[in-house]
């Protein structure tokens, strides 16, 4: 008797988990819908769709650096700086969105088409407050080049002012 109950509990669990995720996935498609109708700009995706271009040509994002590393820093030091790159591809470079991987992190990227052989910069400021010791944090740029993203990293050491 015992048995069958754990047995019927186990179910209903089941049955109630797997309901609530289909409709948190229905309510995710539905939002995502809704803000896409009323402003597509606003919709960004995470994982890129690399559509193949119908001339079969691709932009190249060529950075002189893809990483920084700020040194030692005091903890609240704003500190930035700029990764250079050039479109060494066939095809205009759109860059849709760069995001950092936390608030502290704040990417400027050029939002007109680079074209062929030209260059562009992409400002990274980095705001140390609250953080301490080593830091390491990336910017994640969306474009529409064959893979379809490029992650730029920055690193620093914070130190802690005393308070003495």
């Amino acid at each position: 008797m015992k048995m069958k109950f754990n047995l019927v509990v186990l179910a209903a669990l089941l049955v109630l988990t797997t309901a609530c995720k289909k409709e948190n996935v229905n309510d995710k498609e539905v939002l995502l819908d809704t803000i896409s109708a009323q402003r597509p700009e606003a919709v960004e995706t995470t994982t890129p769709t690399a559509q193949v271009p119908a001339d079969g040509k691709y932009s190249t994002m060529t950075f002189q650096k893809e990483e920084h590393d700020f040194g030692t820093i005091k903890q609240g030091d704003k500190v930035s700086t700029d990764f250079q790159f050039k479109n060494t591809g066939e095809a205009d470079l759109i860059i849709t969105s760069a995001r950092g991987s936390c608030g502290c992190t704040v990417p400027e990227y050029p939002k007109t088409a680079i074209k062929p052989g030209e260059t562009g910069t992409i400002k990274v400021s980095f705001d140390s407050k609250g953080k301490q010791g080593k830091t390491n944090k990336t910017v994640t740029i969306l474009c529409n080049t064959k893979e379809g993203n490029k992650i730029l990293n920055i690193h620093a050491n914070i130190e802690v002012p005393n308070k003495n």
